[in-house]
């Protein structure tokens, strides 16, 4: 019975481990500094990376928004969905991961403007 338990216990710490330090490198937090046809902000963003998967939250002066993307190789998109003015609003990211930066462009589908970003990780999420 003991060996029984030791074997959970085992496997239940292996899998916790592997979870905690099966983040990908763009799990963590973001600075992202943005200029959309001459209007520039800023926003924080902290993205969830599992496997091609990125998810989280953006951060910025009109609110928390969710994102979703995908990440190949060295290239990673996302999106988010919101509201500005009472209408409908959504931006579009594409980048390119450099070690600790994301370097792009974004676009705002409703208004058809387009704009350059750039990203820098500012922390790890757990098992950095």
């Amino acid at each position: 019975m003991k060996t029984l338990l030791t074997v959970v216990l085992a496997a239940a710490s292996a899998a916790f481990f592997a979870a905690a330090y099966d983040a990908g490198p763009l799990s963590g937090t973001w600075q992202l500094h943005q200029d959309i046809a001459g209007n520039e902000s800023d926003q924080t963003c902290t993205f969830t990376q599992t496997g091609s998967d990125l998810s989280g939250t953006c951060e910025s002066a009109l609110g928390s928004v969710k994102i979703s993307g995908k990440v190949e190789d060295k290239k990673v998109s996302w999106m988010f969905k919101s509201e500005y003015n009472g209408g409908p609003l959504t931006m579009k990211y594409k980048g390119t991961v450099d070690s600790n930066k994301i370097v792009g462009n974004v676009s705002v589908e409703e208004y058809g403007v387009e704009g350059d970003f750039t990203a820098v990780q500012s922390g790890k999420g757990p098992g950095e």
